[in-house]
């Protein structure tokens, strides 16, 4: 568990418009539907992913949208740079950051953290016998919590893309990366052997944000849970 400096907002910052972080890519295309639902309507250049600007405002006066990778949305919001965000379920569980507050599942970006390893060779390792193994991974913490449950010690190779070349290349053994089809899998040769967690998006909140301004973070919670409600 990561344990942050707490977050005291400037008083000038209380009347600021709250920073809502949203994840670049898929996700950011699946949440469009939703945002509209909750009113939230950003600058239009927002989806462009050639702008540079991160930083938008919405038609809502009182709320901005950040663009942001979606591994750092977690990050944002549990320092304070964010009050509320989108985030993928495998980041919260990687992170697991203690000022962070998921009110929320909004079933977009539906996904699994999965094992996988050469198809040519699924099924011949005695996981029992096993006294550590090595791991290419995005996900370190995730991956060692999951081989320690079995008394196993994983090394980490961490990657932070082209994840299914490393077994093929002798980089590890196994992999553990977000699946949503496991057609890339099958593309490198990989079978997929193992869920460590199914996944979706939530709605994350900082919790100083919402002691400091309850009304307004509250309201947002109640906007999004309307519109996960509406037809």
């Amino acid at each position: 568990m990561t344990a942050l400096t707490p977050h005291h907002p400037a008083p000038d910052a209380i009347s600021a418009p709250l920073v809502l972080a949203l994840p670049k890519g898929r996700i950011l295309a699946e949440c469009a539907p939703l945002l509209t639902r909750a009113g939230i309507v950003p600058e239009a250049d927002y989806t462009d992913e050639n702008s540079r600007r991160l930083r938008f405002h919405t038609s809502a006066p009182d709320l901005d949208v950040i663009r942001v990778r979606s591994f750092d949305v977690a990050t944002f919001v549990a320092f304070g740079a964010a009050d509320i965000g989108i985030c993928g379920g495998d980041v919260l569980m990687e992170f697991d950051y203690p000022e962070i507050y998921a009110p929320l599942d909004l079933n977009i970006g539906a996904c699994r953290i999965a094992v996988a390893e050469p198809a040519d060779e699924a099924g011949t390792t005695d996981f029992t016998r096993l006294s550590r193994v090595r791991v290419a991974s995005k996900y370190p913490n995730t991956t060692r919590r999951h081989f320690a449950a079995r008394g196993i010690q994983a090394e980490i190779v961490a990657l932070n893309g082209a994840m299914e070349l490393a077994p093929g290349l002798g980089l590890s053994r196994l992999i553990v990366d977000l699946v949503q089809t496991g057609s890339t899998l099958v593309a490198n040769g990989l079978v997929e052997t193992e869920v460590i967690a199914h996944v979706t998006s939530r709605l994350i909140v900082n919790r100083t944000a919402l002691k400091t301004r309850p009304e307004a973070i509250s309201g947002w919670i109640a906007r999004f849970r309307a519109a996960l409600a509406a037809p």
